[in-house]
């Protein structure tokens, strides 16, 4: 089975079955789980923390794929992964490196994916990779901008038809999101709390986690939200 797993970010504990457990369960039994990270300097670190993270909900191999900041990804070390996880960091720069050469990968070899803030933001055909204004008018906090002004959507992964926010809750990006369905730059998408997972497989969408998952549309010239609690579906 194929999912792909969309993490609106957060480090709590008591989430990470929640949020990793389907995704390792699609992996298989032990699963090799190639973590993609944008390397700012900290991909070694990070790739720890991961690897302890995810072998606190299930038994598995790690293996790092550190991409250099504004270089493009090295797939050859994909080969033999079981699942891949993309991790977050400066979001234009996941969407630079990975947006075309992973998908074509993943379109090539289909794999369990987990995304994490930046690399669940990338997974979408459309991707919102930052911005805090809109012509000029603040719809989100400056510091959630990811080094951006003006809100930007550009090509993603291409893994799910519909377009993601992260740390909705806790950063305040639902209205980023909102603006750009509401100016037809996506036709839906979703915007996930911390802490909170999005699954997706098999035509079907459930919420995991502690947070809650909003579903933006846009129809007969309105956009509507609605918030999705743990073990609610979404009508994607």
């Amino acid at each position: 089975m194929t999912i792909v797993q969309l993490v609106g970010g957060g480090s709590e504990p008591a989430g990470f079955a929640a949020l990793y457990g389907p995704f390792l369960a699609a992996a298989g039994p032990d699963p090799l789980v190639a973590c993609v990270l944008v390397d700012e300097g900290d991909a070694a670190e990070y790739f720890a923390q991961w690897t302890e993270r995810l072998r606190s909900v299930a038994a598995c191999r790690t293996r790092l794929v550190a991409v250099p900041i504004g270089g493009c990804a090295d797939l050859s070390a994909l080969d033999g992964a079981d699942a891949v996880l993309v991790g977050g960091g400066l979001t234009p720069a996941y969407q630079a490196s990975l947006a075309v050469p992973l998908a074509d990968y993943l379109a090539g070899r289909p794999l369990p994916y987990a995304g994490f803030s930046a690399g669940a933001a990338i997974a979408a055909d459309r991707a919102v990779v930052g911005g805090w204004l809109t012509d000029g008018v603040q719809l989100c906090p400056e510091e959630t901008g990811e080094d951006l002004e003006e809100i930007e959507v550009r090509p993603g992964l291409g893994l799910v038809a519909f377009t993601v926010d992260v740390h909705a809750a806790q950063w305040g990006t639902l209205p980023r999101l909102v603006e750009a369905v509401a100016r037809g730059e996506a036709e839906r998408g979703v915007a996930i709390d911390e802490n909170t997972a999005l699954s997706v497989s098999g035509g079907t969408a459930g919420v995991g986690g502690l947070g809650r998952v909003h579903l933006v549309a846009r129809a007969a010239g309105a956009v509507t939200v609605r918030s999705y609690r743990a073990g609610e579906r979404l009508p994607l």
